[in-house]
C-alpha cells in the first residue's frame, strides 16, 4: 500500500510528533508513504477571502506534484490541509476555465487529480478486520472522547465521509480495538485554536468547555485527528488551568497514539513523549 504524503506546515514544525507517530503506525501496518516533492504550503490562512485565485493556486500546484509522482491517493493528516487539498480539487473538476488557468499558474497537469484523505480514512481503507489482526495490545484501560473539531467532517459537501454533526468513525476504529469511546457533547465543537493569537481568554473558554465536558462524561483521555486541536488542548491545558482554578490532567492523544499503542509500539516510538500532560489514562 503506496500512498501520497503531504505534510503541510504544521507536521514538518510543530506537530512533529503527529508525524512521527503516524510513521511509526504505518510503518507497521506495512504502508508507504511517499511525501511530495517541493510541495509548498497549502495557504490555510485567512487569506482566502482576499486572493481567491491565489487561494486555488496554492492547494493545486501539490495536487499537481502529486500528479507528476503518479500518486493516485495524497494523505493529507491535517484537516485543514486536507480541507484545502479537497476544495481545490473539486473546483479544478468542476470549473474547466479555472483549471486551464491554474495549470498556466503552476506550470502541471492538473486534469487527473489525486484522491485526496485523512488519517481515518486510510485506517477504514486498510480494514478494521485486518488492524485487528495486527493488534499486540489491548486499549481496554482508555476510554476516549474521540473529538473531531470544527474541520475534520466540515464543509459537508466537501469532506463526505463522515456525518458532519455525529461522526463515528474514530469510535468504531477505537472500539474495535478494544477501548471504551465515551458519549458526550463536544466532538464537533471549535477549540478556538485559530484565536490562539488574538483572543487567548476565549482560547481559555473553549478549550475548558471541551475538556470538562469530556471529564463529566467519564473520559480518560481525548483523542484527535487534528494538529492544531491536539495543540491547543494539550499545550494551553496549564493557561486553562490556572485562568480557571481546576485541574484538569487530560491527555491529548493523537488517533495514530492509541493505534499505535495498540499495534505493540512504545511512546517513544511514537513521539508520546513530546506531549505536555502526560500520555497516561486520566485517573
Amino acid at each position: 500500500m503506496k500512498i501520497g504524503y503531504y505534510p503541510g506546515c504544521a507536521l514538518h514544525g510543530s506537530s512533529l510528533d503527529y508525524e512521527k507517530s503516524v510513521f511509526a503506525c504505518f510503518d507497521r501496518l506495512g504502508i508507504e508513504l511517499a511525501e511530495l516533492e517541493d510541495w509548498i504550503c497549502c495557504g490555510a490562512t485567512a487569506a482566502h477571502s482576499i486572493n481567491h485565485k491565489l487561494a486555488t493556486a496554492l492547494p493545486a500546484r501539490n495536487l499537481g506534484i502529486a500528479g507528476r509522482m503518479k500518486l493516485s491517493e495524497v494523505l493529507a493528516p491535517c484537516p485543514m490541509c486536507s480541507m484545502e487539498l479537497l476544495k481545490a480539487s473539486q473546483t479544478l473538476s468542476e470549473n474547466e476555465a479555472v483549471r486551464v488557468e491554474m495549470e498556466s499558474v503552476v506550470e502541471l497537469p492538473l486534469a487527473a487529480a489525486p484522491k485526496v484523505t485523512n488519517l481515518i480514512q486510510i485506517l477504514q481503507q486498510y480494514g478494521v478486520d485486518e488492524l485487528v489482526s495486527k493488534q499486540q495490545k489491548k486499549l481496554d484501560q482508555w476510554r476516549p472522547a474521540c473529538y473531531y473539531g470544527c474541520l475534520l467532517t466540515r464543509p459537508p459537501k466537501t469532506l463526505k465521509f463522515d456525518d458532519c454533526e455525529h461522526p463515528s468513525s474514530m469510535e468504531t476504529l477505537l472500539k474495535a480495538l478494544g477501548a471504551a469511546p465515551v458519549e458526550w457533547n463536544y466532538k464537533t465543537e471549535c477549540c478556538g485554536a485559530g484565536l490562539t493569537l488574538c483572543d487567548a481568554e476565549s482560547v481559555v473558554r473553549l478549550s475548558q468547555k471541551i475538556i470538562q465536558n469530556a471529564i463529566d462524561h467519564g473520559a480518560n483521555c481525548i483523542v484527535v485527528a487534528c494538529p492544531m486541536c491536539q495543540m491547543n488542548l494539550d499545550m494551553r491545558q496549564a493557561d486553562v488551568e490556572k485562568a480557571r482554578g481546576v485541574k484538569l490532567n487530560m491527555p491529548i492523544l493523537y488517533l495514530s497514539d492509541l493505534v499505535g499503542l495498540a499495534l505493540g509500539l512504545k511512546e517513544q516510538e511514537l513521539g508520546m513523549t513530546r506531549h505536555f500532560v502526560a500520555c497516561k489514562p486520566r485517573a
